[in-house]
């Protein structure tokens, strides 16, 4: 695949698995306070973290090949 693309669906993944420890240790949103409380961006950034969630799906594929 594109390790690019894979590179790049990790980074968001693990800055979405950050905001969801901060969301359940503090209460605290980092998207939500950088872009506002479900503003146009801070849904963007959202759906990217959920599509790159999805796509990482695809890694467990090609664990099993190797």
């Amino acid at each position: 695949m594109n390790k690019g693309l894979d590179c790049f669906a990790l980074t968001i993944v693990i800055i979405g698995a950050i905001n969801w420890g901060l969301i359940g240790f503090f209460q605290f949103d980092l998207v939500a306070w950088l872009f506002g409380n479900m503003s146009w961006l801070s849904r963007i950034v959202y759906a990217l973290v959920g599509i790159c969630g999805l796509y990482l799906f695809s890694f467990y594929g090609r664990l099993s090949r190797d």
